[in-house]
């Protein structure tokens, strides 16, 4: 397969008319100043396509439930007692459409890869499914299915709090044992091996308040190599509790007790110190956020300035995903930065374009966080592209140094017009190859929800 583009976006900066030549997935050669061919997928401007680094797919389908005030303060605590009322309604069948519905959102958005947070593993109750990676199945069948890259992270729950209390009502579908853990992601392991060659899996321990020091020991040394996520410091609440229970705050207590690394990916890290914004970007630790979904539930401002001066790395996911869209996540997170900084362009270098430090930073944070050779047009990298289209109203004032800018600020999803995941051509003149069957299928599935 050949791709040419009148623009391209190369590490070098942007060329024209640019071939790729992509084969077995990968950039196999990229050709600058090339003549199209009548065989060529033609398109306007390509760059490399964003990896999500953070998703809870089954929460898509509860987009707009929660924005209802009830009596009394709203927190994301009372949030998460309704997510836990709506996922006991939801079956494997519901996860599966749930799940290819927000992964054909994603890619439609301008995404090739999804890391998947993936926490919901039994029946309402707690009861264990014959196949303890049921739902995993479910998750992982809903990305072949779509075409989109996934890193799949099972997630290590056990307990209700920092101290320890046992589970109860929506989350006993969340938990397991050390040792039943480690049985599912050895299962998810061999249901990753029948798929395309891209896949990855990867552990998720929950936070410091769903597991223990001794579990997330045990965990770590079973599991030394690939991607390791986290909740942290999400919420100030959640600060107070672990600092009171384990002597330090969150950020702080996870530098201090485990080997954090660059195969480590801290999600939100909203609630951090000058001091753990600089020890964290020391580690090498990717900082996951998810702008869009931290204001939805009131979260916080992470502290982006502080840990971007000190050289932190950082991608976005889309976490709820109640509005899955790159440059929704990119712009919010600037927003957040000059409303508390009250000045522009905050997460730029001393001098550029903030659509690009933005857009190219997430690029390369989110494939390291899920161990994808992604992030960059480049031989021998994955064939993960997005193309625009430069001439769409909102962008076709704007010259190449701006088309960034343009995207993250000024457009909307509609600008995309193709995304290809390890060269699997999953969008084309905006649209995913399937939308009209999966949207179908999600409606006659989840028709029975509605009722409930």
């Amino acid at each position: 397969m050949r791709i040419f583009s009148k623009r391209a976006l190369l590490p070098s900066g942007w060329e024209t008319n640019v071939a790729v030549h992509v084969d077995a997935g990968a950039i196999a050669d990229i050709e600058a100043g090339a003549a199209r061919s009548s065989d060529d997928i033609a398109v306007d401007t390509l760059m490399p396509a964003l990896s999500n680094l953070h998703s809870h797919a089954f929460q898509r389908a509860m987009a707009g439930m929660t924005e209802y005030r009830a009596k009394g303060r709203e927190s994301f605590w009372t949030w998460r007692d309704l997510m836990y009322r709506y996922l006991d309604q939801l079956t494997p069948k519901h996860m599966t459409a749930i799940a290819e519905l927000a992964f054909m959102e994603m890619l439609e958005a301008g995404y090739s890869a999804v890391g998947e947070f993936h926490y919901v593993h039994h029946a309402p109750g707690g009861q264990v499914y014959n196949d303890i990676a049921e739902l995993s199945a479910c998750v992982m069948q809903a990305a072949a299915q779509t075409g989109i890259g996934i890193t799949h992270l099972p997630v290590l729950y056990t307990y209700g709090g920092v101290d320890r209390r046992d589970l109860e009502g929506g989350q006993l579908r969340f938990g397991n044992s050390t040792d039943r853990f480690l049985a599912l992601l050895d299962r998810c392991r061999d249901i990753a091996s029948d798929m395309a060659p891209d896949t990855n899996v990867g552990i998720a321990p929950h936070s410091l308040r769903a597991t223990s020091p001794t579990d997330l020991s045990t965990v770590l040394n079973a599991v030394p190599k690939g991607p390791v996520h986290i909740h942290i410091a999400e919420q100030t609440r959640e600060v107070d509790e672990v600092q009171s229970t384990l002597g330090a705050r969150p950020v702080e207590w996870l530098l201090d007790n485990a080997d954090v690394s660059d195969r480590w990916c801290l999600i939100h890290a909203t609630h951090m110190t000058a001091s753990e914004c600089e020890a964290m970007a020391r580690s090498g630790a990717i900082a996951g956020l998810c702008p869009v979904t931290e204001a939805n539930l009131g979260d916080g401002v992470f502290p982006g300035k502080s840990f971007l001066d000190a050289e932190g790395a950082f991608g976005v996911g889309t976490d709820s995903n109640i509005n899955i869209s790159v440059a929704e996540e990119l712009r919010t997170l600037e927003y957040s930065q000059r409303l508390t900084h009250r000045e522009r362009n905050v997460l730029a270098a001393e001098a550029g374009s903030t659509g690009s430090a933005l857009y190219m930073g997430a690029a390369a944070g989110g494939a390291k966080a899920l161990s994808r050779k992604t992030g960059q047009i480049t031989s021998g990298f994955l064939a993960d592209f997005v193309a625009i289209d430069s001439t769409h109203p909102t962008l076709c004032m704007l010259d190449d140094h701006q088309l960034l800018d343009g995207f993250v600020f000024a457009s909307r999803d509609s600008v995309v017009t193709d995304v290809w995941s390890a060269g699997r051509h999953m969008v084309k003149d905006g649209q995913h190859i399937a939308r009209d069957r999966i949207r179908e299928r999600y409606r006659q599935v989840l028709a029975d929800l509605k009722a409930h």
